[in-house]
């Protein structure tokens, strides 16, 4: 925790019952990674192999793995989607509880790992771990995807941008004709914004202290910006009454408690909802003035975007292939892996 990576030889064993080995091609950077390599995430365990925006090829199975073979195209989901727990079963949630548990303590189902480097253990993260030439994930915390699509490419989908995608059209399921703010201009932002413009907002505004965002935020769908620096009162004053009483539909792509609050309370009286997709430090509590909720907002939140992981990745990959979702225009820089510690610059 609070050092830089390194790069090290580490062994990967054999995929056990129920586990996929995967030759990782390509892997994005995501703030989650930052923020646990920081130490503030009082979930990090360490040492570990981080990363879990990722995709490769299968390498080899375990016994009884029957959902891909060696040599299938995948993107390794830390949500899984076992099909069988009764989050599963349930049509408001994909936050599939089957290895909850041991994802969480960094490991595999069976409570060991799978990662060994100079005969000392490392643990695993996210379920993915995807900062590693080969990884090991169960087999429920995995999608096949079409063998044509470019993985360095779509490894996005395993987490930013279906993130902010799903938020707009399976989370606050946004109506044609809406007024959108988004908080947050950065991959989640930039794709919140797509996804309000794909379910037909016919107004959104993007908000962001940095103006150099206000560009690429037009490119995918904006039709304004506006930096609370620029102002002398609350930016959810400011957006009240730029939009005669508030938004239909806000979101908070930043991980900020104070954002959280504006982007609620820039929301309309009596039908508002405001989603939360930012993760902000542990410790941290939301507050607001319970007025603003009985006076009918909604405040949600979200997590990969509401998507059943298994099941969906495919179709947002497939979306993509037909230029349905933009991807390409969110890869700002490639870089070399030895080269990992300056991306996260």
């Amino acid at each position: 925790a609070g050092k830089p990576l390194c790069i090290e030889d580490v062994e990967v064993a054999p995929p056990k019952a129920h586990e996929v080995r995967i030759k990782l091609i390509a892997t994005a950077v995501c703030h989650t990674d930052a923020y646990t390599l920081s130490g503030s995430d009082s979930g990090g365990v360490f040492p570990v192999i981080l990363g879990h925006e990722g995709a490769g090829i299968v390498e080899s199975v375990g016994e009884g793995v029957t959902c891909v073979k060696a040599g299938d195209r995948v993107i390794p989901l830390y949500i899984p989607q076992c099909g069988e727990c009764k989050f599963c079963l349930n049509p408001n949630t994909n936050l599939c509880q089957k290895i909850r548990l041991t994802q969480g303590q960094g490991l595999m189902p069976d409570k060991t790992s799978r990662f060994t480097c100079k005969g000392q253990q490392l643990f695993h993260y996210m379920g993915t771990s995807t900062f590693s030439e080969y990884t090991v994930v169960a087999d429920i915390s995995l999608a096949k995807i079409d063998k044509a699509a470019p993985l360095d490419k779509v490894c996005l989908l395993g987490c930013g941008i279906s993130t902010g995608y799903g938020a707009a059209v399976n989370t606050a399921k946004i109506t044609p004709g809406s007024t959108c703010a988004v908080f947050g201009l950065g991959g989640v932002g930039l794709a919140t914004i797509m996804g309000c413009h794909v379910a037909g907002a016919t107004r959104i505004i993007g908000v962001d202290i940095n103006n150099d965002k206000f560009a690429r935020a037009k490119e995918f769908g904006a039709t304004e910006c506006v930096n609370p620096k620029d102002y002398d009162k609350p930016i959810q004053e400011v957006l009240v009454g730029l939009t005669d009483g508030g938004v239909d539909y806000s979101f908070e792509c930043i991980g900020n408690v104070t954002t959280m609050r504006a982007a609620l309370e820039a929301c309309h009286k009596g039908w508002g909802t405001s989603v939360i997709i930012g993760v902000a430090p542990s410790g941290h509590e939301i507050s607001t003035r319970p007025f603003q909720l009985v006076t009918g907002r909604t405040w949600k939140g979200t997590a990969f975007g509401g998507w059943k992981s298994v099941e969906s990745v495919p179709k947002l990959v497939k979306e993509y292939m037909a230029k349905k979702i933009k991807v390409d225009e969110l890869v700002t820089q490639t870089l070399p892996f030895d080269q990992i510690n300056e991306s996260f610059e």
